[in-house]
C-alpha cells in the first residue's frame, strides 16, 4: 500500500511509540494536520505560540525520559522554535522538531514563508535533515529518533517540504539504524576505571560532582550505590538535582555561583574530584585557574568532546555513566572519609542556606512551604531568575526528574509551557511552576492551553516587581543603578489574578506570610490550573553568591554582602 508523506510521518511516530505531540498549524503543514484529524493514536496539544510547543515537548522529555516531539509550519513557525531548540541543545534533551517547508522547487527562491531552518538551527541541533524525497522520509525519521535519544542526547530537526508531505510511496520502516559517522561509545576503558578506583582508595578528601548526565543515562540508582559504598560526599548541579537525596548526610547540595557554601568549600579543598555526566559549566567552576586547585580530577562522560574542554582532566573515562558506575561499583571500597565528613558537617552548621526569618513575605519561605505541603513529592518546574535559584536551594529533591529547568541557555519563558509537557507526561504527579513576574509574561498565553486541555499545573509567581536577578547584580555591582529592571514603576501591571481569571483559570493573590500555607493547599484542592501571585519583598537577594570571575571560595553571604 502506498501512503502520502504525511501518513508516513504519523506511522513513523507510532513506530517510535509517540502518543503525544505539541504543534501549531500553518500553510506548509496542512497535509500533516489533515491526517491528524482522523488519527486516534496520537494526541496533538495545540499551544498558543510555537515557543510554547517546543518548550512543552522539552518538558515532556525531561520528565519522562522519552523523546519530545513538536511540529510547526515553515518560515516564522519554524523560527519561533529556535529558542526552544537551543534550550534543549544546551541541556542535552532528546527532541525531534518537525517543520514544514515550501515546495522543493521553491527552496532558495525566497518563497512566501520560506526560511532555511536547517541552516539556522545547524549550530543548535545534534543533527538536522531536509527531506527532498518521500522515499527517504521513513529512514530519516528512524535516524532522527536514534540520534536524538542515543549517546549524548539532543534535539534533531526534520524539515519536510509540503510536496514531500503529499507525495506517495510504499511505507517501510527500518528495523535498525546503521550510520557510519555516528557510533556513540558506551563502555568505559577498563584500565581507566581501575585507575579511578585506586585514586579513590588513596584519597582522603574526595568529592563526587554529579551532572545532568546522571539523569539522561538513568543512572541515579548506580550513583546512589556508588556514594553509599564509598562514603564520598556528592554535590549535584542544577541539572542533576534529585539524583541523590538532598536530605542525606552525604549530600552537599548544588555547587557554583549560587550553590551551597559547603559544596564550594568541599570542591576547593578536595584532593579528588570525580565529575560524572557534567561539563564543568562556568557557573559551577568560577575562576578556572583557581577551581579545585588541590584535586586530581576524574571525568566520566559519554561525549569525548566535553572531556578536558573547560578543565584539564587527570583521569578521563569516556562512556555511559550507567555502565561505568556499574563497573566501578564492582571494585570500589569504602574511602577514608570520616574526618573529611566531620569537616563538612562543621561547614554545614556554620554556613547553612538561610534567610531572614521575620514576618515579611519572603520567596524562600514560599518554596519551603511548597516542599513541606507536598512532602517533597511534587515536580518543580522553574522559569529563569532568582526564583529558579531559590527553588534549587530551598526545596529538598530526593528523586531524579523532579526538578525541571533551563540550565545552559537560561531561557526566560521556559518554565510554564514546559510544565504543561511535564504534567501531560506525568498525569499522576503534582506539578508546580516557580516563576517570576518577568519570566511568566513571556509565555503567559499558554494559560489558554492549560485551561482548554485541563492541565492542572499550579503556578507560583514570586512577584517582586522587577527582573530580580539582573536587579541584584545592579544592586551589588552597579551602585543600585536599576536600569530598566523595575517592571511595575508604581503601577500594578498586569493584575495576575485577573489575567488568570480571564483565561478561565483560578487566581489567588497572597500578600501576607500567614496566608501562604492556605493558598498552596487551596490550589491543590482545585482541579485545574491555578495562578498564585505571592507579592514578596522586592529587594530580596540570592545568597550565597560567587561574583563573576571569582574563585568558588570567595562567596558573598546573605548576612555580609561586601561588594565594595
Amino acid at each position: 500500500m502506498q501512503l502520502t508523506g504525511s501518513q508516513i510521518l504519523l506511522e513513523c511516530l507510532k513506530k517510535e511509540n509517540i502518543d503525544i505531540i505539541f504543534g501549531y498549524p500553518g500553510g506548509q503543514v496542512i497535509p500533516i494536520f489533515d491526517k491528524l484529524y482522523d488519527e486516534k493514536a496520537i494526541k496533538l496539544i495545540l499551544p498558543r505560540h510555537e515557543q510554547g510547543a517546543v518548550h512543552a515537548a522539552d518538558g515532556y522529555a525531561r520528565a519522562t525520559g522519552k523523546v519530545g516531539v513538536c511540529l510547526a509550519t515553515s518560515g516564522p513557525g519554524a523560527t519561533n522554535l529556535v529558542t526552544g531548540i537551543a534550550t534543549a541543545y544546551m541541556d542535552s534533551i532528546p527532541m525531534v522538531a518537525i517543520t514544514g517547508q515550501v515546495k522543493t522547487h521553491l527552496i532558495g527562491n525566497d518563497a512566501f514563508q520560506e526560511a532555511d531552518i536547517t541552516g539556522i538551527t545547524r549550530p543548535i541541533t545534534k543533527h538536522n535533515f531536509l527531506v527532498k524525497d518521500v522515499k527517504e522520509l521513513a529512514k530519516t525519521m528512524k535516524e532522527a529518533f536514534h540520534i536524538a535519544r542515543t549517546g549524548r542526547p539532543g534535539p534533531v530537526v526534520v524539515d519536510i517540504p509540503v510536496d514531500v508531505q503529499n507525495a506517495l510511496t510504499e511505507f517501510k520502516y527500518p528495523k535498525e539504524v546503521h550510520m557510519r559517522s555516528y557510533n556513540p561509545k558506551y563502555k568505559g576503558h577498563t584500565g581507566q576505571i581501575e585507575k579511578l578506583a585506586k585514586a579513590i582508595a588513596n584519597s582522603q578528601k574526595p568529592v563526587i560532582y554529579a551532572g545532568g548526565g546522571i539523569i539522561l543515562s538513568n543512572s541515579s540508582e548506580e550513583l546512589t550505590t556508588f556514594v553509599r559504598k564509598t562514603q564520598i560526599p556528592v554535590t549535584t548541579t542544577l541539572m542533576a538535582l534529585g539524583v541523590f537525596p538532598e536530605t542525606d548526610r552525604l549530600s552537599l547540595g548544588m555547587p557554583g555561583m549560587h550553590g551551597t557554601a559547603y559544596a564550594n568549600h568541599a570542591i576547593q579543598e578536595s584532593d579528588l574530584l570525580i565529575s560524572i555526566g557534567s561539563r564543568f559549566d562556568d557557573r559551577v567552576t568560577g575562576k578556572l585557574e583557581l577551581f579545585a586547585p588541590k584535586a586530581t580530577i576524574a571525568h566520566i562522560d559519554i561525549d569525548p568532546a566535553s572531556v578536558s574542554k573547560n578543565v584539564e582532566v587527570d583521569i578521563p573515562i569516556v562512556g555511559c555513566a550507567k555502565q561505568i558506575l556499574t563497573e566501578l561499583n564492582k571494585i570500589v571500597k569504602k574511602a577514608d572519609t570520616e574526618e573529611w565528613l566531620k569537616t563538612i558537617d562543621c561547614w554545614k552548621k556554620k554556613m547553612p542556606l538561610t534567610y531572614s526569618k521575620d514576618n515579611k513575605l519572603r520567596p524562600q519561605y514560599v518554596i519551603e512551604q511548597i516542599d513541606e505541603i507536598t512532602k517533597g513529592e511534587a515536580i518543580i518546574v522553574t522559569e529563569v531568575g532568582q526564583h529558579q535559584m531559590w527553588a534549587a536551594q530551598f526545596y529538598n529533591y530526593t528523586k531524579p526528574r523532579t526538578f525541571i529547568s533551563s540550565g545552559g541557555l537560561g531561557t526566560m519563558g521556559f518554565g510554564f509551557p514546559a510544565s504543561l509537557g511535564v504534567q501531560l507526561g506525568c498525569p499522576d504527579k503534582k506539578v508546580f511552576v516557580i516563576a517570576g513576574d518577568g519570566s511568566i509574561q513571556m509565555n503567559s498565553q499558554e494559560l489558554a492551553t492549560a485551561v482548554i486541555e485541563n492541565i492542572p499545573v499550579k503556578i507560583a509567581i514570586l512577584n517582586n516587581g522587577c527582573l530580580g536577578m539582573v536587579r541584584q547584580w545592579q544592586e551589588l555591582f552597579y551602585n543600585k543603578r536599576y536600569s530598566h529592571t523595575c517592571l511595575a514603576k508604581g503601577k500594578y501591571c498586569p493584575d495576575f489574578v485577573k489575567l488568570a481569571e480571564s483565561y478561565g483559570a483560578k487566581g489567588i493573590r497572597i500578600t501576607k506570610k500567614e496566608d501562604v500555607n492556605k493558598a498552596i493547599k487551596d490550589s491543590l484542592k482545585y482541579n485545574g490550573p491555578v495562578v498564585m501571585e505571592f507579592v514578596v519583598e522586592p529587594e530580596e537577594n540570592v545568597y550565597p553568591m560567587v561574583p563573576a570571575g571569582e574563585a568558588l571560595h570567595n562567596m558573598l553571604h546573605w548576612d555580609e554582602p561586601n561588594c565594595a
